[in-house]
């Protein structure tokens, strides 16, 4: 009876470390950092402002855990000093399940606090989600400004993997709000704001389809990100990771992020496999020595 329990919890164990790591991963994934951007301009603490910038970023994070994309303003320029309002948005990559687009705008939100303190204006871009604020009304006004591109170390001269990515690029640039597709070993992905109709959204993704094959050449992986779009596109194995996979130079801020969170996706899955581990190791009275041993931390 007791192997049977043993076999039995081993198993269990086994397939919830196996969900959980392959949850952590995804998620881990979804909150690389990408860039972030800042206004040199500062906000007095004491002013409206802060109140109303709090206010906006608490509504992003809520409406993160129901829907890809939305939009807030809080407060209005109507009083004096003007602007005090705030205005963002975030924005979700399409594929995300609902509880990582929440975990990821809500990681972004706590960034933009560390990176970008006390700014008028900020945006940050992890790897699955983006969010902007400003104290000027930007929303839904079209813009297609270069703010971040990154080719690929690694390049080719093989005239089969232009085809395929031109034939890749063409196909992206014909979707609507968010496409993936591939072209034999060459996969990509674009996505525009929520709130760019059809006509803004393929001008916006052909700029960056445009910049992607203009700036980064015959590289194996690119990614170009446009004010309202974006698009990447990479051969097999060539996915960017780490900024070690790019040419733009050191990333010391993206390095920061990555390790930290690292550390504590670890460090939570420690602490459930010891919490699970007791609990499922609590058999019957008869083998109260194992116990002590495992969790009473007296033996030597």
């Amino acid at each position: 009876m007791f192997l049977m329990k043993l076999r039995m919890s081993c198993l269990l164990l086994y397939w919830t470390l196996l969900f959980l790591a392959c949850t952590t991963k995804q998620s881990t994934e979804a909150a690389s950092f990408i860039y972030a951007g800042c206004s040199p301009n500062k906000y007095d603490p004491i002013t409206p402002f802060q109140n109303h910038l709090n206010s906006l970023l608490t509504s992003l994070v809520s409406g993160a855990s129901l829907a890809s994309y939305n939009s807030y303003t809080s407060g209005d320029d109507s009083g004096s000093p003007p602007g005090m309002a705030a205005y963002g948005l975030y924005q979700c990559r399409n594929d995300l399940s609902a509880g990582d687009c929440s975990a990821c705008v809500q990681s972004a939100v706590s960034q933009l606090g560390l990176v970008c303190p006390g700014s008028f204006a900020a945006s940050l871009q992890l790897d699955g989600c983006f969010v902007r604020y400003s104290n000027e009304d930007f929303l839904g006004k079209p813009d297609t400004t270069m703010v971040y591109r990154k080719c690929g170390t690694v390049t080719s001269g093989d005239e089969a993997f232009f085809q395929r990515r031109d034939d890749l690029l063409a196909d992206l640039q014909n979707g609507v709000s968010f496409r993936v597709s591939s072209s034999g070993t060459v996969q990509g992905i674009v996505q525009c704001l929520g709130d760019l109709n059809g006509a803004d959204c393929s001008a916006c993704l052909s700029q960056a389809v445009g910049q992607l094959k203009n700036a980064c050449g015959s590289a194996l992986a690119a990614d170009v990100y446009l004010t309202q779009c974006y698009a990447r596109y990479w051969a097999s194995g060539h996915y960017f990771h780490t900024s070690a996979d790019y040419t733009d130079g050191d990333d010391d801020i993206g390095r920061t992020v990555a390790i930290i969170v690292g550390i504590l996706a670890g460090l939570a899955l420690v602490v459930v496999f010891l919490s699970f581990l007791k609990r499922a190791c609590k058999f019957s009275d008869p083998h109260p020595l194992l116990l002590d041993f495992l969790f009473s931390g007296s033996h030597g």
